[in-house]
């Protein structure tokens, strides 16, 4: 068929004219106008110019076979649908339909209004609509037992555009050749297919997934065009930012910073990996320096996968690491759950981790069911083992900004990721404000690059170019630079206001003033900048961004059209208005349109202009919008949800998803943010009445207390046990008072109260006997064994020790009831503990292995690493430094791994008596030191037992590194501190060191009175070992003081003592002395 408005011959079977687009067929348009008496339209004129678009084509393949034998009418029910689908398509990505057939549309994107983008746009609706006529299809097949598919045409390039104004009506036209080949692409392209040219490939080949589908020949070109599939858009955030940074001021300045960039990557690029943080305050392009080394020459040929923590990311577990493995795995937001496992299963044979972080993992996956800690070890190694392997198929560039809003959980991965940098070729760019703390600075491959405000003359040269060289330009300029101190944030705001308020008219780079510069009122600060700017919106769209800004600095389409009081049209066109005056811009196209606001101060200075009712009101929008928009996939929202619950004030379902928020977290071994979700859910409990809330309120407190016990914050696992005891006590509730009596056991007895741990715990064995109650019991009898174990009463530890061993039976030793450690595991440590102060190393060291083995059957790092404390601290009695040390040091590595520190610093302490015993002084000396800081700096108090006995171990390796004297006057403080305690066989410990360090000072003739006392309090406790020691080291001052007799008999008597136990090491020392002696 021949074009009527071109001439030129149409292809076999073509909808639209290839030469100029027109329909080989009159329009919809045109024919209902002539069925309307052709008085529809009255013609004003033309107009034309050329325009950069993307031209999209696309019809229904067969449609002639699928309509002839059926009635017109009931054709057009079939082809109808397809129609609007196509239109809607267009439309959603802005584009204009200026051509319809009866079976299908010609589509511009970027005309009439330009578009930055309007090639991925074109991309966007072109699957969009693929997809959903997929869907159509499968309908239509079901209904009626037939099916439609449609073909698709894309080509980017320069027409002439023109339009066809009336009265009520414009129609556009686009001629020229890349009219023409879009055509071709979808004459030529299969049903179901998209084919796309080397055109749309240069605008939008970053953002876009094709094949290639080799060579077409096209009537009237020479030679053929290179054909593509389009197959995917990408919408991860980097691509489209990436797009938007063209439109940003002109970038200035930082080129000692870019050469100090390009050093690292060099540097990563031979396989000595870097870590390079841009640290500075807001708004002074830390951003923008990483988008151009990004996209500059600097980084061809490295991969580059990016991320950034966001505000509210500290409660949100692994976000950023979640952003880095959608980066890394291309996977899409609108991946369903089976494709994200197709896509990490397809890279990685241990996949678990990964799709653990995606919200991806089985429900019967094994790695749900391990323990947080080792989860969260398994997570990071996964995580880093991950990058540094990708970094050996390509050089790697990590990018992760916005540190200062890191949670604990990113936090832990980069770490691990910054240790594994110096062999690997991979940098690890961050940014962050200057408040945020890590400890990388001493690491020789860490490079930190200030990013201060412009000097005057970089502010002036920005200025310039936004501005111009006007002469009367120059004292606005030097009042901006004045007033923004070089910030290039306020520098940019400032000019923008001026031109709104028509302060300055012209064009970018060619302003004038129009009134004078002494009556340019320029905002002294950003907020007043973007609060006036804010100000002088229409009332709608000011509406609209405040309901953007409690939604969040990035704001999905759909949520924002959801919660607005605005038709979706009105929103979608408010947003527009809200892009082109660069409040928001769009980070994402496919699926759903995502905005950001394009400073994080418009953001807030947005949100804080609402009334506080009115924030709550959308606050409470936004949930119920969430929980209809992702109804399917909660899980993934839990923390937004909780966030949004407590700001809209509705208390019920805040809780429950706070309490959520703070499970999941502590699943990851996030003990600080579960913590803050807890202490939130606290505060909303505040809000919610008394009657309704009383027993979730203790047993939240029990969720408290127990994410507190590993961080050691003793203070307030104080206030929130006796918080829950008044609570229990008023509600009558005997069984919840049992087990916080329990727990307040465990309390005093760390913080070394014993009489007051011993009273708790014999109120929570009445409490489980007469309420019949073998959990409180089980719980009860483990604390007071180690209670006891402290104060010395050594039968009575060994007899509450058994007793909850026998109560936890073979099918309950894998069952917490609360306790942070295995109640099974607990016990077995406390009788270990008890059996090796008396000696019975044999039976001491079959039960601490049995402990072991429980605590690695339930793969619980917090329960391995107190059994392998127990064990150690009995080789340590038994004086076999190797095995001691072996066990002591996988204890202390473990509480790294379950994120425990106050344990860490309890460990350290009896690692460094093992290290002494092995005679490796400047280790023990080291380890001990550190320790006392670390229980410094994480508020540990100085008055508990743990303390004490760093102190003694602290002056056992001084003892033996030979100062002598700093030794007694650390063993005269440790001393103090037991006999303040009460804790008797500690106090004889105590004694002993003193004792051998006075021995070794001018005032050596007290040891013997001081060995003496030691010895009488272990035989009054059945201390054999220490009175094995004791008398050893008797037999030395007594020799040296020439007392050969009574030296001998000490000698002998401790000779007879470890022969009495499984104590080889200590019987071969006593020989030893007994041949020194003779």
């Amino acid at each position: 068929m021949r074009c009527a408005r071109c001439g030129i011959d149409g292809a076999p079977g073509a909808a639209f004219c290839s030469g100029c687009g027109a329909p080989l067929a009159p329009p919809a348009s045109a024919t209902r106008a002539a069925a309307e008496g052709r008085g529809g339209l009255s013609r004003r004129g033309f107009l034309e110019e050329r325009k950069q678009v993307t031209v999209l084509f696309a019809d229904v393949k067969g449609s002639m076979e699928l309509i002839s034998h059926r009635d017109p009418e009931e054709a057009r029910t079939l082809l109808d649908p397809v129609l609007q689908v196509m239109m809607d398509c267009v439309h959603r990505y802005e584009g204009t339909v200026n051509q319809v057939m009866g079976d299908g549309v010609m589509a511009l994107f970027g005309a009439p209004v330009a578009h930055e983008d309007h090639a991925i746009r074109a991309c966007c609706a072109a699957l969009e609509m693929q997809q959903r006529v997929e869907r159509l299809s499968e309908e239509l097949e079901r209904a009626r037992g037939t099916t439609v598919a449609i073909r698709i045409g894309l080509n980017s390039g320069e027409v002439v555009l023109r339009a066809i104004e009336s009265d009520v009506h414009a129609d556009y036209t686009a001629v020229g050749q890349a009219t023409h080949l879009a055509a071709r692409m979808e004459q030529v392209a299969a049903p179901g297919t998209i084919l796309v040219t080397g055109g749309v490939l240069d605008l939008a080949g970053g953002a876009i997934d094709v094949k290639p589908r080799g060579h077409v020949a096209v009537k009237g070109l020479a030679q053929s065009v290179d054909a593509y599939e389009l197959v995917g858009v990408r919408s991860n955030r980097a691509g489209f930012a990436a797009l938007a940074t063209r439109l940003l001021t002109p970038f200035v300045g930082r080129d000692a910073e870019l050469e100090a960039l390009e050093r690292a990557l060099q540097e990563a690029r031979r396989g000595r990996g870097q870590v390079v943080a841009l640290v500075g305050e807001p708004g002074v392009g830390k951003s923008r320096l990483v988008r151009e080394l990004v996209h500059s020459p600097r980084t061809d040929g490295w991969r580059v996968l990016s991320a950034a923590a966001l505000s509210y990311g500290k409660s949100t577990v692994y976000q950023p690491v979640a952003g880095l493995l959608k980066d890394c795995f291309a996977i899409q937001d609108h991946d369903d759950t089976a494709t994200i496992r197709d896509k990490v299963g397809h890279r990685s044979q241990s996949p678990a981790p990964f799709l653990d972080l995606l919200q991806a993992l089985p429900d019967d996956s094994p790695f749900a069911r391990i323990d947080p800690a080792r989860r969260r070890r398994e997570t990071i190694e996964a995580v880093t083992g991950l990058l540094q392997s990708e970094s050996a198929v390509q050089p790697l560039l990590v990018i992760v900004e916005d540190l200062h809003w890191l949670d604990a959980g990113s936090q832990g991965v980069l770490d691990a990721l910054v240790e594994r940098l110096p062999a690997a070729r991979l940098v690890l760019l961050v940014t962050y404000r200057p408040e945020y703390r890590h400890g990388w600075g001493a690491k020789s491959y860490y490079t930190q690059l200030p990013i201060d405000a412009l000097s005057s003359s970089l502010a002036d040269e920005l200025l310039h170019a936004l501005l111009g060289g006007e002469p009367e330009l120059q004292p606005l300029r030097r009042l901006l630079v004045e007033q923004s101190e070089g910030n290039p944030f306020f520098l940019e705001e400032s000019v923008r206001t001026l031109v709104e308020e028509r302060s300055l008219l012209g064009a970018r780079g060619a302003y004038r003033l129009a009134r004078p510069v002494h009556r340019v009122q320029v905002p002294a600060t950003v907020q007043a900048v973007l609060a006036a700017r804010i100000d002088r919106l229409p009332p709608e769209e000011k509406a609209l961004l405040q309901s953007a800004a409690v939604i969040g600095k990035d704001v999905p389409g759909p949520l924002l059209e959801a919660i607005a009081d605005q038709p979706a049209e009105r929103v979608r066109q408010g947003v527009a208005r809200l892009r082109a005056g660069e409040f928001l811009y769009e980070v994402g196209l496919f699926p759903e349109v995502k905005y950001t606001f394009k400073h994080a101060l418009t953001h807030e200075v947005a949100y804080g202009s609402l009334l506080r009712e009115r924030r709550r009101a959308l606050h409470a929008r936004i949930v119920a919008a969430i929980e209809e928009l992702h109804g399917d996939r909660l899980s993934d929202h839990v923390e937004r949800l909780a966030y949004h619950a407590v700001h809209g004030e509705q208390w019920a379902t805040a809780l429950g998803y706070l309490r959520q928020a703070g499970a999941r977290a502590f699943t990851h071994s996030a003990h600080k943010v579960a913590v803050g979700w807890f202490e939130q859910a606290l505060a909303v409990l505040e809000r919610m009445p008394e009657e309704a809330t009383r027993e979730v309120a203790i047993d939240l407190r029990l969720d408290l207390r127990y994410a507190l016990t590993p961080l050691g914050q003793f203070k307030r696992i104080h206030e929130v046990l006796r918080e829950a005891e008044r609570l229990a006590a008023a509600l009558g509730d005997r069984r919840r008072l049992g087990v916080v009596s329990s727990f307040l056991t465990n309390y005093f007895q760390v913080m070394g109260d014993l009489q007051a741990a011993v009273d708790y715990g014999r109120r929570a064995l009445d409490i489980a006997t007469a309420e019949r109650d073998a959990d409180v019991e089980i719980v009860a009898t483990a604390y007071l064994s180690l209670s006891h174990q402290t104060l010395g009463d050594l039968p009575r530890a060994v007899e509450h020790a058994r007793r909850c061993i026998a109560r936890v039976a073979s099918e309950r030793v894998l069952e917490r009831l609360g306790m942070a450690i295995l109640p099974a595991v607990y016990a077995r440590t406390a009788l270990v503990r008890a059996l090796a102060e008396l000696g019975d190393f044999a039976e001491g060291t079959s039960v601490g292995l049995e402990g072991i083995r429980i605590a690695e059957e339930a793969d619980h790092a917090y329960s391995l690493h107190f059994a392998c404390l127990g064990l150690g601290a009995l080789h340590l009695r038994q004086g076999d430094a190797t095995r001691a040390v072996s066990l002591l040091e996988r204890a202390h590595d473990l509480c790294r791994v379950a994120d425990a520190p106050a344990m860490l610093a309890h460990v350290a302490a009896f690692l460094g008596s093992a290290y002494s015993l092995a005679g490796r002084l400047g280790d023990a000396l080291a380890v001990l030191e550190r320790a006392q800081l670390h229980a410094s700096a994480i508020g540990l108090p100085g008055s508990t037992l743990g303390h004490a006995l760093r102190l003694m171990a602290l002056g056992e390796a001084h003892l033996l590194s030979g100062d002598a004297t700093r030794a007694a006057e650390i063993g005269r403080e440790a001393l103090e501190h037991f006999r303040r305690l009460r804790a008797l066989g500690y106090q004889a410990w105590g004694l002993r060191l003193l004792a051998a360090a006075t021995a070794r000072t001018p005032a050596r003739a007290e040891a013997e009175g001081l060995f003496e006392r030691a010895l009488a309090l272990a035989d009054s406790l059945g201390m054999r070992p220490l009175r094995g020691q004791c008398l050893l080291e008797l037999a030395a001052v007594r020799h040296e003081a020439g007392r050969r007799d009574t030296a001998r008999a000490a000698v002998a008597a401790a000779l007879d003592v470890f022969g009495s136990m499984d104590a080889p090491a200590w019987r071969a020392r006593a020989e030893r002395r007994a041949a020194e002696i003779g």
